[in-house]
């Protein structure tokens, strides 16, 4: 059994194909699909797919590309919406939120504080609300630890991990696990490669980011969950782990790190 611990389904490239795309998925032993939002906007289409698939879980945040548009009701009405779901035993996290200071604009200085103050907010309603976090850390690693050091949470995921050994220890250390997925699977992706090869290996989670981040065999087409299996045999070739054993310790990782799914498993 595997978890896809990230991906968009209902992003646009799999529009009226996601009953297809989650049973493709669920054909190749994809048993999870963690759907997380990225903005007010798509906070009932997230909660939407999980009512309407079995293997759909979800989590509401405020994603940082989608903060430059954001308003400060979005906040409040994000809470509200966390509150409401908190019944909702497919709700397991808060996310994705975090920090992109890749692209030039969004590190300018206003926007920079922008996401700084969307990402605070939302650690916390993750704390009051005792659940873990979706992270999007790119470029953004150390901020985005201050920020943790300051506002405990429950822990949760590194979603794309690509920062320094050291970075990484000081997620395990706050509780998260680090996401792996297509960029893994380029040989030339050196440094992400070296990262999955020396961390714990209780510390790795798969995901595909569908429809972005595809493998390296399906790059540029859109990147799907059902391509989990493939991206998870490259880092089990890349340790000399069986197959069958990676795919209980991911599993494993991902129920730790997400407690409600964690319960979903066991019923």
């Amino acid at each position: 059994m595997w978890i896809d611990s990230h991906c968009h389904l209902d992003a646009a490239q799999f529009s009226g194909e996601a009953d297809a795309v989650v049973a493709q998925a669920a054909s190749a032993g994809v048993a999870w699909i963690v759907v997380p939002a990225v903005a007010r906007a798509n906070f009932a289409a997230v909660a939407g797919l999980a009512t309407r698939h079995a293997a759909c879980i979800y989590a509401l945040g405020i994603h940082p590309l989608s903060v430059p548009m954001a308003q400060e009701a979005d906040l409040q009405h994000l809470r509200q919406a966390v509150a409401g779901a908190m019944t909702d035993k497919k709700f397991v996290a808060i996310g994705e939120i975090g920090l992109d200071f890749f692209i030039p604009a969004l590190s300018d200085t206003p926007l920079r504080e922008k996401q700084e103050f969307f990402y605070r907010e939302q650690l916390k309603i993750a704390r009051d609300f005792g659940l873990p976090v979706i992270l999007h850390v790119r470029r953004s690693q150390d901020t985005v630890l201050k920020h943790l050091r300051r506002i405990t949470v429950s822990g949760g995921i590194a979603h794309a991990f690509n920062g320094s050994l050291q970075q990484a220890g000081h997620f395990i250390q706050l509780g998260f696990v680090l996401g792996f997925g297509g960029a893994m699977t380029f040989t030339r992706a050196l440094q992400i490669r070296r990262l999955a090869v020396a961390l714990p290996v209780d510390a790795l989670a798969l995901e595909t980011d569908a429809p972005d981040i595809s493998p390296a065999w399906l790059h540029p087409a859109p990147n799907s969950p059902v391509q989990l299996p493939a991206i998870a045999a490259v880092l089990a070739e890349l340790r000399g782990l069986p197959l069958a054993q990676l795919a209980r310790q991911t599993t494993d990782n991902v129920a730790r790190v997400l407690p409600r799914l964690g319960s979903l498993l066991m019923a």
